[in-house]
């Protein structure tokens, strides 16, 4: 068994930018965590999956993905879940919403994937910089600096990812492909 998730990530230079943030959190906060994985906006929380199953997972994924025109992604200012999570703020978009919507849909229907969690609470995007291990007194620190600090990019994903970890990070195992051509 591995663990995965499905997220959506955006272009190199907004990637680059976010961790350019992780690392002010790594040396200024010591909250290192949200160094383990790229920059991404989750959609579908870390599950397990058998391994010699993968490419059944991969298949599903890309015939969901085929399906699926291009969204517009808005990131703007930061946000919290306070006392230990600081991240970029992701609009929400009835795209996105709808993207995020039809994905856990599928992937119970078709995989028997089931975020329980996500079937209690309301969809929230969002692309972490400080993780769980920014304590509580780190956060009180930090929340000022960030609370109205501004950042603003708009981009269009057009690809699911597919992370896999390693046991130490987490990384890229493959990406697939929206409808093309579409807008």
């Amino acid at each position: 068994m591995s663990l995965f998730f499905i997220a959506l990530l955006p272009p190199q230079d907004i990637q680059e930018y976010a961790n350019q943030i992780k690392q002010y959190f790594a040396d200024k906060y010591a909250s290192r965590h949200a160094q383990k994985s790229p920059p991404h906006v989750t959609l579908q929380p870390p599950f397990e999956w058998i391994d010699n199953n993968v490419p059944v997972l991969e298949a599903s994924l890309r015939e969901f993905a085929s399906e699926q025109k291009s969204v517009p992604i808005t990131l703007s200012g930061f946000a919290a879940f306070v006392p230990r999570v600081i991240y970029i703020d992701v609009v929400k978009t009835r795209e996105l919403l709808s993207l995020q919507a039809h994905l856990m849909n599928h992937v119970e229907a078709s995989l028997g994937i089931v975020d329980e969690v996500g079937k209690k609470r309301p969809f929230a995007p969002h692309m972490t910089v400080a993780f769980r291990d920014l304590t509580k007194q780190n956060f009180k620190a930090a929340w000022p600096e960030f609370e109205n600090r501004q950042l603003y990019f708009e981009f269009t994903t057009d690809k699911l990812t597919l992370l896999i970890h390693d046991g130490r990070r987490w990384n890229i195992k493959s990406e697939f492909a929206f409808l093309s051509g579409s807008s």
